[in-house]
């Protein structure tokens, strides 16, 4: 049997079982909202962004779900800027140096600072930052750097300021960037991740996802800056791991999964039967990952 039948068949079972349950199916998924389409009546409630009012009707201005907190009703796209919160972890590429500060692309609206006084001093001592460290920022980090944060707190204007006061964030070395629309990132107590096919993956609460090799992030306290070596050498066993993870998470891109460590495992798992990394991007086998990796999380939840 060829992969395209493979893939009708099973597209034919999920048929057969989105019939049996669609209910059940159908109070889990939210619901998705088109432009112009009526939300509710705007009786006891209040307009929230991504809404309008026409005709004591509230209305959609941009595609996405409805989200409720009282009686306000907001719609959040499905395509979006990043939208920062404190305690977000995320991954961003350092901009330009600027006095005292480095200024950071985060994927959002605005660009982030990352201030000199947040930042681990090399060693890990705690004083107060002299002129001397400002003179030192590019060997900290330079422009084009990688690095994981926290958002710190957050600007009137929107912008974001960050830190990296922990051993489990800073610079960046050897490794894979990819992009993807924040709205597909669940929220987690912890986005740091060593998968059980040995790499390490950053899930970015803005979108941004690092993969990398897991010595990157086996450290000694206060060792950082020297640990991270960006001409180290990859093996070539890892780095087809990583591209194979990085296609797996093409594929639930492709098809509206949400990601996080289990869906991220599970599309892995089941690309294995796949031998060449090449072949997770045929479209019939994207499909057939996302589907089996849906199928799986189903499960999951059920139990």
């Amino acid at each position: 049997m060829n992969m395209a039948s493979h893939v009708k068949i099973r597209l034919a079972s999920q048929r057969v079982n989105h019939s049996v349950s669609s209910s059940s199916y159908n109070n889990d998924l939210p619901r998705f909202y088109t432009p112009g389409e009526v939300v509710t009546g705007m009786q006891d409630f209040m307009r929230g962004h991504g809404t309008y009012a026409v005709d004591d009707c509230l209305k959609a201005s941009v595609s996405g779900v409805m989200q409720k907190v009282n009686k306000l009703i907001c719609i959040r796209p499905s395509k979006n800027r990043y939208v920062g919160e404190i305690g977000d972890v995320v991954v961003g590429r350092v901009l330009e140096v600027q006095q005292r500060r480095w200024k950071v692309d985060t994927n959002s609206r605005l660009d982030s600072v990352l201030q000199l006084s947040s930042v681990n001093l090399p060693g890990g001592e705690l004083r107060r930052r002299s002129a001397e460290d400002e003179q030192m920022m590019r060997k900290h980090l330079q422009e084009g750097d990688l690095i994981s944060a926290e958002v710190q707190s957050v600007f009137s204007d929107g912008s974001l300021s960050l830190h990296t006061r922990s051993l489990k964030y800073g610079k960046l070395g050897q490794g894979m960037l990819m992009k993807v629309f924040p709205s597909y990132i669940k929220r987690r107590k912890n986005h740091f991740h060593h998968l059980p096919c040995g790499i390490s993956v950053i899930i970015g609460n803005n979108g941004y996802i690092w993969i990398s090799p897991p010595e990157r992030h086996s450290m000694v306290e206060g060792e950082r800056d020297e640990v991270v070596d960006v001409e180290q050498t990859v093996s070539r066993t890892d780095r087809e791991t990583m591209a194979r993870v990085k296609n797996c998470i093409s594929a639930l891109v492709a098809s509206k999964i949400m990601l996080d460590d289990t869906s991220i495992m599970f599309a892995y798992e089941e690309s294995l039967k796949y031998d060449d990394v090449k072949d997770l991007l045929d479209p019939e086998a994207m499909l057939d990952i996302a589907f089996l990796t849906q199928h799986r999380i189903n499960y999951v939840v059920e139990e």
